[in-house]
């Protein structure tokens, strides 16, 4: 394993839409990954970065899958940790709101500027990095198109680092930027 960047510390990654799926709900057992989303993870990965999934999943909460379902599952794909929002209501942990970025750099002790979130919601991934100072990458899979487009104007303040076409270009930027981060 490579030694990771002496700037990046760890990637965030979204599940639904930007590593596979739809960006609605689908539980553990049907969810497919995108084509190139299995390799940008192994790519990640080689670098010696930490590599976490942050998902709102709402429907733990009403009983449609458990939170060791999607556990498993982000430890199947090869991330190091997976952070789960599973309420419907109000709390301190769905996106947009930090919570689950700020336990994991408790847990891990990051410096979240240093740290990257990769997603495809600009009004919900991206408002998240913004809220700790991390970098952001939107993909265009999922809601992406649409964030950039049509709901652009929910996240203004939330400029992204870069415009990916999907999980593998945004595996691929990073690889090629890791220095100058």
């Amino acid at each position: 394993m490579a030694e990771p960047s002496a700037n990046i510390q760890a990637v965030f990654i979204d599940r639904d839409g930007t590593i596979g799926g739809t960006g609605h709900f689908i539980h553990p057992n049907a969810f497919k990954l995108y084509d190139g989303a299995q390799e940008a993870i192994h790519l990640l990965k080689q670098t010696g970065l930490k590599l976490f999934a942050f998902t709102n999943q709402y429907r733990i909460s009403r009983g449609e899958a458990t939170i060791q379902e999607f556990e498993q599952q982000f430890k199947q794909f090869g991330f190091d940790q997976a952070y789960i929002c599973p309420h419907e209501e109000e709390c301190t942990c769905r996106k947009p709101k930090p919570g689950m970025l700020l336990q994991a750099a408790a847990q891990h002790h990051l410096d979240l500027s240093k740290c990257i979130v990769i997603g495809d919601v600009g009004d919900t991934d991206m408002l998240a990095a913004q809220a700790v100072g991390a970098r952001k990458i939107i993909v265009r899979t999922g809601w992406g198109e649409a964030s950039l487009t049509t709901y652009r104007h929910k996240w203004l303040e939330a400029e992204p680092d870069y415009i990916a076409n999907d999980i593998l270009d945004a595996a691929n930027w990073i690889l090629d930027n890791k220095d100058k981060l």
